[in-house]
């Protein structure tokens, strides 16, 4: 059964899974999905539809937009955010005010076991993959391979995570590309053409 603070907003068709925290002043919407063993911090929104796997964190105030993904076991730190309108206005030419008709949400899907650094934007359209983590402060305007480290405005490449989040490092060229050790668990991967993949324990 999930725990919901006396002060969280949870919509009746929203469903929340079994061990899930939504903590104070949090705001999960019609039709979004929280998987189990999840942690919904104080003050995060959580839009419509919005879907979220098992065993998610989601720190104090992030801001989900809908219709984002988020894959089991990823991270979103304190004030991140998730943009879903490409070319924001409040009105339309004519001046009238704009409503749901009149603009096509687009998603952030954030792959499994990533993570998202304090405060930074991702902006829809966008795919983070697997196991890669965005900086505090970047902004994500280019899809992010798998385990692939991002930072700066606008977020760039800067080296390799593995699954423990440790930066990885080279051991040197390969037949197809460069080895790459995680410091904190011996794994191995190889990159190849700017994709990681894990090679062996």
């Amino acid at each position: 059964m999930a725990r919901i603070h006396p002060t969280a907003e949870v919509a009746e068709t929203a469903a929340i899974g079994n061990d899930t925290v939504v903590w104070q002043y949090a705001h999960v919407r019609e039709a979004a999905e929280v998987g189990a063993e999840c942690i919904l911090g104080r003050g995060v929104y959580v839009g419509p539809c919005v879907r979220i796997g098992n065993r998610c964190k989601i720190q104090n105030y992030a801001l989900v937009y809908e219709p984002a993904v988020i894959e089991d076991g990823a991270f979103l730190g304190p004030g991140a955010i998730f943009t879903n309108d490409l070319t924001p206005r409040a009105v339309n030419p004519d001046g009238t005010l704009k409503d749901t008709d009149d603009w096509t949400s687009v998603g952030v899907h954030l792959g499994r076991g990533a993570s998202v650094g304090a405060r930074a934007v991702c902006v829809a359209p966008l795919q983070i993959g697997a196991w890669a983590m965005v900086a505090a402060g970047a902004v994500v305007v280019k899809d992010v391979p798998d385990y692939a480290l991002v930072a700066g405005v606008p977020a760039r490449r800067i080296g390799w995570v593995g699954e423990a989040g440790q930066r990885l490092k080279e051991e040197g060229p390969t037949e197809r590309g460069s080895a790459y050790l995680c410091p904190a668990t011996g794994v191995r991967y190889e990159e190849t053409d700017g994709h990681l993949r894990r090679v062996g324990p």
